[in-house]
C-alpha cells in the first residue's frame, strides 16, 4: 500500500496520519472495526469448545444451507456462483454482508474473486478444524490477500470490505492478525 493510501486509511480509522502502518494504526483499525459491530456480538469466541457448542461438529453437513448469491455478482474463476454453502446460523448475516458488498465498488470487485466458504479441512499449518469446516468463514480475493501476506503493506483487501463484515460482528483476519486478509469468520 502506498503512503498516501495509508494516510487516507489512518484518517478513516481516527489515527493522526503519518503514513506509517505500525502499532498505533493497527490498534486503531481493530478498535474502529469493533466499534462498527453489534453491541452484543452474536458469534462465539474462537475457542474450539465455544465453536463446538455454537456451530456443532466440523464437517456436519446437516448444519449447512445453500445461500443463493447469484444477484450479488459472486464469481469464481470468472464463472457466476449460484450459491454459497454455509452454516445455517451465519446465512442471514452472510446474505446481508453480500448485499452490502454488492452496493460498493470495492465490494463488487472482491465478490468477483470468491474463493470459498464451506470446506471440511484443518486450519492451514495446523491440526485443529478450520472455521471453513463449519461453514462459518469465507475467503475473497486470495491472489492479493494470501495467508502470509501482510495487510495492508502488500495485501489489498479494502478497509470498506472489512467494515461491512465488522458491522455483522465478523472477524477480518487482515486487521485481526495482520495477514490472511482474504479470510473473514463469524467469531467474536
Amino acid at each position: 500500500m502506498k503512503r498516501d493510501q495509508i494516510i487516507e486509511m489512518q484518517k478513516r480509522i481516527g489515527v493522526t496520519p503519518d503514513g506509517f502502518w505500525g502499532p498505533r494504526s493497527i490498534a486503531a483499525c481493530q478498535a474502529h472495526l469493533r466499534q462498527l459491530g453489534p453491541k452484543v456480538n452474536p458469534w462465539p469466541s474462537s475457542s474450539q469448545a465455544a465453536l463446538q457448542a455454537f456451530y456443532g461438529s466440523p464437517g456436519d453437513e446437516s448444519q449447512l444451507v445453500n445461500l443463493n448469491c447469484i444477484e450479488y455478482g459472486v464469481r469464481y474463476d470468472s464463472q457466476p456462483v449460484r450459491s454459497i454453502r454455509c452454516h445455517h446460523k451465519v446465512a442471514n448475516s452472510l446474505e446481508r454482508i453480500l448485499a452490502g458488498l454488492a452496493d460498493i465498488p470495492e465490494g463488487r470487485d472482491v465478490l468477483t474473486r470468491y474463493a470459498g466458504c464451506y470446506n471440511n479441512r484443518s486450519m492451514r499449518g495446523g491440526s485443529l478444524p478450520s472455521l471453513h469446516a463449519r461453514g462459518a468463514a469465507i475467503d475473497l480475493d486470495p491472489d492479493t490477500n494470501r495467508n502470509r501476506q501482510a495487510w495492508p503493506a502488500s495485501a489489498t483487501m479494502p478497509i470498506e470490505v472489512m467494515e461491512i463484515f465488522a458491522a455483522e460482528g465478523w472477524v477480518c483476519a487482515g486487521s485481526a492478525w495482520g495477514r490472511d486478509a482474504m479470510h473473514h469468520q463469524a467469531t467474536a
